[in-house]
């Protein structure tokens, strides 16, 4: 009997051939080269921004990552990380947005400290995915996203292909990515509570609970009701959003038409004073007819008339915890969410009892 001939063995492609494999796979889908390929997925100018954004889908579609960022890492070649702001495409809230500035400056100053470069950008919020751009075209080294909107399972899918990911937000459930963010639902029922303490049952509750820390926020203001034997009345609830151009009618419409409220919890600042100014149209005065609390003690609510009292939400803290996070990933650690304190910064919006 013969024997057989031995089998050669089967060579498994290299990781470089499999990614050309894939390239090349994503050339015949879009119609294109490779060379054009791998100048869309590295931002050339050289290929029009419609075949740029074409390739770049495909490529999320295949898992496909150049993998640049990790080699820029060990060559140390690149020191620029992404910040990213999504913005809402019907509100267009503006990146000047109090805070806004302030927490990219907190990154800024951070990233600057430990010798990184930023670089500023911004996103449509129902595509979040988009920040993975900058990482994948090996501009940045890693992304750090301002707000996790509506989109948390966009978030997941760039955290299960291991892209360096840190998102300012608040802690969801079967949440694979890595998030830093104020104690959301300490900071509702800080705000809530307070004002049941000064004798207010009738409590509003204005900010979009669609968006997940506005949602941690209410249910810590439903909590502290509980607490006090106060049901929620979801008519006093304002699904406001946060840019003051969209959020000025609704909040003017609503408190023209209610006046059976005597408190309200604020998502942030500027919507507590937009909520002032229309109080005051209705001819109801803060503190004395309605008590108000805001969120984030941004540096304006000082200076507001009245004097916000709001929840103090720790900006430069969140800064410095966001780029080390960030940097930890890059150098192989994965962190789990990172939850910072908060707490209530009184002023005459809503003084204490001896106020």
């Amino acid at each position: 009997m013969s024997k057989s001939a031995p089998k050669e063995p089967v060579a498994t492609p290299s990781a470089g051939e499999q990614r050309r494999l894939q390239m090349v796979d994503i050339a015949r889908l879009a119609g294109v080269s490779v060379s054009t390929v791998s100048r869309a997925l590295n931002g050339s100018e050289l290929v029009n921004a419609e075949t740029r954004q074409r390739v770049a889908e495909l490529a999320r579609s295949l898992n496909y990552s150049i993998n640049f960022g990790a080699r820029n890492l060990r060559l140390q070649e690149n020191k620029t990380v992404a910040v990213v702001v999504p913005y809402d495409a019907k509100s267009r809230q503006h990146i000047s947005d109090p805070f806004f500035l302030s927490i990219v400056g907190a990154i800024a100053d951070a990233l600057t400290d430990r010798g990184y470069d930023m670089l500023l950008s911004r996103v449509d919020a129902e595509h979040l995915d988009l920040a993975s751009h900058w990482f994948d075209s090996g501009k940045a080294i890693g992304v750090i996203l301002i707000g996790q909107w509506r989109h948390h399972d966009q978030l997941n899918e760039m955290a299960a292909r291991k892209l360096p990911l840190v998102v300012w937000g608040g802690e969801m459930p079967q949440q694979l990515y890595c998030s830093v963010g104020g104690d959301n639902v300490l900071g509702g029922s800080l705000a809530a509570r307070h004002l049941l303490q000064l004798g207010r049952r009738r409590i509003a509750f204005v900010g979009d609970a669609r968006l997940p820390e506005v949602w941690l926020r209410r249910q810590g203001y439903a909590q502290a009701l509980r607490e006090f034997g106060v049901d929620v009345d979801p008519a006093l609830e304002l699904p406001a959003p946060f840019e003051p151009g969209a959020a000025t009618d609704v909040v003017h419409e609503f408190c023209a038409r209610r006046r059976d409220f005597d408190a309200v919890v604020c998502c942030s600042d500027v919507l507590a004073l937009l909520m002032i100014q229309a109080l005051r149209a209705a001819g109801r005065s803060v503190p004395g007819d309605v008590a108000l609390v805001g969120y984030d003690d941004m540096p304006l609510a000082a200076y507001c008339d009245p004097p916000l009292t709001t929840v103090h939400q720790p900006v430069a803290e969140a800064g410095v915890e966001l780029v080390e996070t960030l940097l930890s990933q890059l150098h192989g650690k994965r962190l789990g969410p990172r939850t910072l304190p908060v707490y209530l910064k009184l002023r005459g919006s809503a003084p204490d009892a001896a106020g």
